[in-house]
């Protein structure tokens, strides 16, 4: 693809960085294939290709529009385009630099402002989060079914026990995930002490910057990621073998922090550092002898693969391989590669489009009977439980069981 962007951006890095992946682009729209809002709306504006050629007229002078942007806000960063594409196009990192653009360059209507706000000022913060989880759990019975679905009952854990040795990882806790689903980072932690590996937390993490990077708000993204490293960084000096990730969600954002801080001259070697040691907990599993661990009941499952996992982290098949190890009965699903319709914010900032997906999906997991649903990411699991007939659980629930 030719470009000729404007002089505004034709030196800047994020200016070479859009260049080089136009360049790879080459028109063959392989990519529209699995796009899950091309699928659905059938218009090539709002596909891969499509978005793709309206960034670059974008970088080459034309006007941000409202039509734009609206195209722009459908696509769901699930990045299937990215594993079909035969020319390794990193779409994902051009739609960052497009985003960012336009909302320099445009004002969003005031009830648009108004609800990205409260998603970058509550949702990232932990301290912030909790007590209106909480809030909403407490007056949980009194709310009718279909935002009963929505909210989670409040999760009971026990703390495990230490594990022997002196191995250990850090974990990341995450933001939502401590107020809405605590036993996800409960079963991480006994998973990893029967294998003999002690867990470590750093209070000061939170979120690891995702949810804002995919709202546009990028200062905020870089800000949280350092805010980690800070965390992190005099437990890495202590040892720490790697950073565990039990939100497919967070780990690619966590594995691009070399990218997203490589131009901060304080930040940039430590920030790949840490993307190095950042690691999705199936990968450490796939690499543990899983002896000590209990076997499954057997029980008919139905996996679902997160974006994140398999187009973000390109781990597809690693969790399906574990449960199956370890004694569970995987049954088929249809169309594999689409989103379920989480993406973050996505199903907030575009709940229809969320739900049509949402509801293929549950048709897909849900063909073959299966006794239960498991999947690797905390919003998927919570936007599966919206409409699923089935219980959903993450995966390492079941073998922490």
């Amino acid at each position: 693809m030719q470009t000729r962007l404007t002089d505004a951006w034709r030196d800047t890095p994020q200016g070479q960085e859009a260049d080089r992946v136009l360049r790879h682009c080459v028109h063959c729209g392989f990519c529209n294939a699995t796009c899950p809002t091309y699928q659905l709306l059938g218009d090539e504006l709002d596909g891969p290709r499509g978005r793709i050629y309206q960034i670059k007229q974008l970088l080459e002078g034309a006007p941000a529009t409202a039509s734009l942007r609206t195209h722009l806000d459908r696509c769901l960063t699930c990045r299937a385009c990215e594993t079909t594409c035969p020319s390794g196009v990193d779409y994902h990192r051009l739609l960052d630099i497009g985003r960012e653009a336009v909302e320099r360059q445009m004002t969003r209507p005031p009830p648009q402002r108004l609800l990205r706000w409260l998603l970058r000022t509550l949702l990232p913060y932990r301290r912030r989060v909790t007590p209106l989880v909480r809030l909403a759990q407490a007056a949980r019975p009194l709310l009718p079914p279909a935002l009963k679905r929505r909210i989670p009952p409040r999760a009971r854990t026990n703390a495990p026990a230490p594990a022997a040795g002196g191995r250990f990882l850090i974990l990341l806790e995450g933001c939502v995930q401590p107020a809405l689903a605590p036993q996800i980072n409960a079963a991480t932690v006994r998973v990893l002490h029967r294998l003999g590996i002690g867990v470590k937390t750093a209070p000061a993490a939170g979120c690891c910057g995702a949810l804002p990077h995919h709202l546009g708000a990028t200062d905020r993204a870089r800000a949280l990621a350092r805010a980690n490293i800070d965390a992190w960084w005099p437990l890495v000096e202590q040892g720490a073998e790697a950073i565990v990730i039990d939100a497919s969600g967070c780990a690619p954002m966590v594995k691009d922090y070399g990218h997203l801080l490589d131009d901060d001259p304080r930040y940039a070697d430590r920030a790949r550092h840490i993307a190095h040691l950042a690691r999705d907990i199936s990968e450490v599993l796939r690499d543990c002898d899983l002896g000590p661990l209990p076997r499954g009941d057997g029980r008919r499952i139905a996996f679902h693969s997160p974006c994140t996992l398999q187009h973000g982290q390109r781990l597809a098949g690693v969790v399906e391989g574990l449960l199956e190890s370890l004694g569970y009965d995987l049954v088929p699903v249809r169309d594999p590669h689409l989103c379920c319709g989480s993406a973050g914010t996505y199903s907030i900032t575009q709940p229809n489009l969320s739900r049509r997906l949402l509801e293929d999906k549950l048709d897909a997991l849900q063909q073959h009977q299966p006794e239960l649903l498991a999947t690797a990411n905390i919003g998927c699991l919570l936007h599966l439980q919206t409409g699923a007939r089935t219980e959903v659980r993450h995966w390492v629930e079941l073998v922490a069981e």
